[in-house]
């Protein structure tokens, strides 16, 4: 039931202000103020409702609609993109960082983006230039080896001193089986002792086996023809398995071994750092005991680095010698206690 019209003073639109009867709590309502009939009568001209016979031919829905729908918003505008081209060229110049370069673009266009936003942009364009090819590995065919710059330590029994050793990390790459040990230098007698007891824990010899171009296993570093170490050649040949050296600064052609050397890392020194130990083998021991990592199921895989070595049909690798190889008498490292001095 529409109730009485309400003609506001001054004004010749008469408008319609509808009370349902059966709501009590607004038929007791006070009398609605000048100030509100006169915002009534200009949203209805607004709407083009002149008259009476104009409020009565349409529902109580419709006039609601028409008197109180949202005035059109204007659309906002665009706020001035960065140019990620640009800003690559700009990241090349020295000293330059992607804050500066926001502090730049802000002063050019103080409406634009924030700074994580910025960044976005940029990160978004540049994840397209970073087109690397694919590596599969297959069962048995490559072993990438390193150390690891992170350094364990040992405690000199008779002075109490703290003594860095190396960390020599080893990963197959197709199961990412990790093997790791601790031996005193990078020396040419360790690396290839490092070696050795690898092939033997493997049962197997990889075909080819992928270094760092560091000096005890490459003489000297090259891109395309890269002067492999004599006593390591011979070791290679000894096994019957290939050398093949990673180019130097490229740290994706060994990426396995990049990612094994911060696993071990993790699993290894990270859990012994409370240890003490006083000999190398007193320390690896401990890491044998603290190599749980293999045991740990890869993400979104049933199997683990343990099992998926172990499930590799056989003869992916080649089988070792008979005989062990034994480093000639000018790789032989001296004491540890010559070492020391």
């Amino acid at each position: 039931m529409r109730g009485q019209p309400l003609v506001c003073a001054g004004q010749d639109l008469p408008i319609v202000v509808t009370v349902a009867a059966s709501d009590p709590i607004r038929s007791r309502s006070p009398p609605a103020s000048a100030r509100w009939r006169r915002a009534i009568t200009k949203r209805a001209r607004a709407a083009g409702i002149d008259s009476w016979d104009a409020v009565e031919a349409i529902s109580e829905d419709e006039l609601e609609r028409k008197l109180y729908r949202e005035p059109p918003t204007s659309p906002a505008k665009p706020r001035p993109r960065p140019d990620p081209a640009q800003i690559h060229i700009e990241l090349r110049r020295t000293g330059v960082t992607l804050r500066l370069l926001h502090e730049e673009y802000r002063q050019a266009h103080p409406d634009g983006y924030g700074y994580r936003q910025y960044v976005a942009f940029y990160n978004e364009w540049a994840a397209k230039l970073r087109v690397v090819m694919r590596q599969v590995h297959k069962a048995g065919e490559k072993c990438f080896v390193d150390y690891s710059g992170n350094k364990p330590r040992i405690t000199d029994p008779n002075t109490g001193e703290r003594v860095e050793v190396e960390l020599f990390v080893a990963v197959m790459g197709a199961s990412n089986f990790t093997y790791a040990e601790v031996t005193a230098t990078q020396q040419s007698a360790d690396w290839i002792a490092s070696h050795v007891r690898l092939v033997e824990y493997l049962t197997g010899v990889p075909r080819a086996f992928v270094p760092d171009q560091l000096k005890a296993g490459v003489v000297t570093a090259s891109r395309f023809e890269p002067a492999i170490q004599r006593t390591y050649e011979e070791w290679s040949q000894h096994y019957a398995t290939t050398i093949l050296p990673a180019r130097p600064g490229k740290p994706r052609d060994k990426a396995k071994v990049e990612g094994g050397v911060l696993i071990a890392q993790r699993w290894i020194l990270a859990r012994l750092r409370n240890v003490t130990c006083f000999s190398i083998a007193e320390l690896n021991e401990q890491i044998r005991a603290a190599r749980r990592f293999t045991q740990v199921s890869f993400r979104g895989l049933l199997k683990n680095r343990c099992e998926g070595r172990c499930s590799a049909p056989q003869g992916r690798c080649g089988p070792t010698s008979k005989q062990r190889f034994l480093a000639p008498p000018r790789d032989i490292a001296p004491p540890r206690d010559i070492l020391l001095l």
